[in-house]
């Protein structure tokens, strides 16, 4: 009877329960034995490969069922929904909330995967909130509207909402993001940006808006993007000056002169603030829908 090597140490009577999966053994014509460790078997979302890995990206929502259990850890990435940007010389809107970890334990069973729409504008007021994303025990808060004409704090949220003029902005909610920036209470009333998940939002100074909040990267997928940055705000005045708030990489949307840009589907980037040159009520941009991934060994 020859020798079953051990593998990373463990002996072979421990073998069989290796990081919780099943192992299969294996034995050729000349008596050599090895082991072979299954890995998980899971469905829903879209499938895509990574070396051994299995990443399955759920950009609405669903259900991610475990059939074979392997390992049962895995990798998430959990963003909600952007907060749409303010009107009318409006704030930007605060990313959705971002929530990464691995070594996440789960059982052969099904998982409902909510995935969280981005916040709508408004012509005057502020922007509206975005929509929670759920992943098992995991729940990343929506993004926060910014202030916008009539309705001028930033509201809190994953991160919080800029605030417009003399509006507070919104802050953010633990590690998930980031506050909103403070407007400006100058003539022309340059709003702040809102919160990304890596940085605050840029304050208004005088006449120019502030600029979005930094976003993430990260490289669950197996190639690095970046989620979850926070919109850039307007400015509020009909005789010159200032300038519009921008959006770094991670999905949110700038300021504009007219409707705010919204921000990009499926990576919790908020929206940005709409303008106010000519006199025109304008809309704040739409926030960026939220996205859950998940990633497992397969192999």
């Amino acid at each position: 009877m020859p020798n079953i090597a051990t593998i990373n140490g463990i002996a072979e009577d421990n073998i069989a329960t290796h990081n919780g999966g099943t192992a299969s053994l294996y034995t050729n014509k000349n008596g050599d034995t090895w082991v072979h460790f299954a890995g998980m078997v899971a469905t829903g979302g879209s499938l895509t490969t990574d070396g051994d890995y299995r990443v399955r990206t759920f950009n609405s929502s669903g259900t991610f069922e475990v059939t074979t259990l392997g390992p049962g850890e895995v990798e998430y990435l959990v963003i909600a929904g952007a907060g749409a940007g303010g009107g009318t010389g409006g704030a930007g809107g605060g990313a959705g909330g971002y929530k990464t970890a691995t070594g996440f334990s789960v059982s052969a069973t099904s998982y409902s995967i909510t995935v969280g729409a981005g916040g709508s504008g408004n012509h005057t007021a502020q922007g509206d909130s975005g929509s929670n994303s759920v992943f098992s025990s995991i729940t990343s808060t929506a993004g926060g509207g910014g202030g916008g004409n009539t309705t001028k704090a930033g509201l809190t949220g994953g991160s919080g909402g800029g605030g417009q003029q003399v509006g507070s902005p919104g802050s953010g909610t633990g590690s998930q993001g980031n506050a909103g920036g403070a407007g400006s209470n100058s003539s022309a009333y340059g709003s702040g940006g809102g919160g990304g998940s890596s940085a605050v939002g840029q304050a208004g100074s005088g006449g120019d808006a502030g600029d979005g909040g930094a976003g993430t990267a990260n490289s669950i997928t197996g190639s690095s993007v970046t989620y979850a940055s926070g919109g850039g705000g307007s400015w509020l005045t009909s005789i010159g000056g200032g300038s519009y708030g921008t959006a770094p990489a991670g999905g949110g949307g700038d300021g504009e002169a007219s409707t705010g840009e919204a921000g990009t589907s499926n990576t919790g980037g908020g929206g940005g603030g709409g303008g106010y040159v000519g006199g025109g009520l304008t809309t704040g941009g739409a926030g960026g829908s939220g996205v859950v991934i998940i990633r497992y060994k397969f192999q």
